[in-house]
């Protein structure tokens, strides 16, 4: 795989699609000069990249005719001499964190002179590439959508595999921090759409995210939510697969999952969407466990204990047996979120289902009646296109907001990224 991260296919853009105002195709004729938009969308490059001095007059009597599909090699051969792959094309500024495997820097990059986050994989020679370091790749490479995280680069040396991101300016939980723990509501909305937004974008490619966590949320300075550490994500083809139930961040893991399921779907990302809806809500945590029995302890007190009738099977399985749980009764929710309306109540319930295929998919969430008061163009945008492109549109001031804070204090700063590093691989 070169840095493009491209298949085998021969890529590019045709000449139905590249054409000139005339409507002529763009070939490398003798009198026919290759434009800055040409190679742009040759290559599918930003529009703010810089290119080296004399490449495009070195391009104009290389480059093949521009009506013809560009192989893979010619693309990665093109992308090369521009800079991408290479490490001397960004420069390290700050160290942002550091796990078993890898650090992350914030960094510069000289194509664009945008900031970028330096995620470096040290690679061990004996056992090669960490197995969630590849799988993010081949996630990421796939993914385009406005909250996703995006890959913009791999460089690949003897000794480290550096994956190149967009730089955002925090993750969740450090927004929330910096609010006080009192986020707007109408916050509150535009962020959890823009979680469903990205989730439901992953679900319908069969992608599930495994390891939400408000640390795994990137926000910029716009506003724009982004999903990111795609570690421990994992294409789903076949509905029935089994994988490994040692994923999930405990507070954000499914009961199904706490109690040895590992035969899941999309909504083992669910429950974690309304877990996360809640923090942001309430300020604080909602089922804070310290173990695995601890936190179904959490679940049950609030949920009540589960019964063949709202968890069919729930009586069978072993490892709830082994806990003898007492019966707990379930507690009205508004008690504990008070700021949310009933159609909010009701939204969060919905994610918090006992039953696994009971939860409400992340299409269908999206089209809540929560959702109402962010109008109708938020779900015909392109897959690509932030929902702040519309006017009505706009974050509002958190009443915990500290100025101090956003965007350049030392505490988020140094904690930037950490998600990415993610401790151990």
């Amino acid at each position: 795989m070169g840095s493009d991260g491209e298949s085998d296919q021969a890529s590019g853009t045709s000449s139905d699609e590249v054409q000139s105002p005339t409507g002529v195709c763009l070939r490398n004729r003798v009198h026919r000069r290759i434009s800055m938009e040409d190679l742009n969308k040759r290559l599918s490059l930003p529009a703010d990249i810089r290119i080296p001095d004399g490449y495009l007059e070195k391009l104009q009597l290389s480059s093949p005719p521009f009506d013809q599909p560009l192989s893979r090699r010619s693309r990665r051969a093109s992308l090369s001499e521009i800079g991408f792959g290479k490490l001397e094309t960004y420069i390290k500024l700050d160290k942002l964190g550091e796990g078993t495997y890898a650090t992350v820097f914030k960094g510069r990059s000289k194509l664009t002179d945008n900031l970028v986050a330096l995620k470096e994989i040290r690679l061990e020679h004996e056992e090669g590439a960490p197995c969630t370091a590849i799988r993010e790749v081949s996630l990421l490479k796939d993914l385009k959508h406005a909250n996703i995280v995006t890959l913009h680069d791999i460089v690949h040396t003897d000794k480290s595999l550096t994956l190149v991101f967009e730089y955002l300016d925090k993750d969740l939980k450090q927004y929330m921090d910096d609010c006080g723990n009192i986020m707007s509501m109408h916050n509150v909305k535009i962020f959890l759409f823009q979680i469903l937004r990205g989730l439901s974008y992953c679900h319908k490619r069969k992608v599930l995210h495994r390891d939400l966590k408000p640390q795994n949320l990137l926000i910029n300075e716009r506003g724009e939510l982004k999903l990111a550490d795609f570690g421990l994500a994992r294409a789903k083809s076949v509905p029935t697969k089994t994988y490994s139930n040692e994923v999930v961040t405990l507070w954000y893991r499914p009961p199904d999952v706490l109690l040895g399921s590992s035969e899941y779907s999309t909504q083992i990302d669910m429950w974690g969407v309304g877990c996360i809806f809640y923090e942001m809500a309430a300020g604080r945590p909602l089922f804070p466990g310290s173990t695995v029995e601890d936190e179904l302890h959490l679940i049950f007190r609030l949920l009540g204990t589960p019964t063949e009738e709202n968890w069919p099977g729930i009586s069978s399985i072993e490892e709830f047996k082994s806990y003898s749980f007492p019966k707990y009764k379930p507690q009205p929710i508004i008690n504990h979120a008070p700021r949310l309306d009933s159609e909010g109540i009701e939204l969060l319930l919905s994610f918090l289902r006992y039953e696994s295929k009971k939860r409400i998919s992340a299409d269908e969430a999206m089209k809540h009646s929560y959702f109402r008061q962010l109008g109708m163009r938020v779900h015909t945008l392109p897959e690509s296109v932030s929902i702040f492109t519309l006017k009505e549109v706009q974050l509002q001031r958190d009443p915990g907001y500290r100025n101090s804070s956003y965007p350049e204090s030392g505490r988020w700063r140094i904690q930037m990224f950490n998600q990415l590093v993610n401790c151990d691989f």
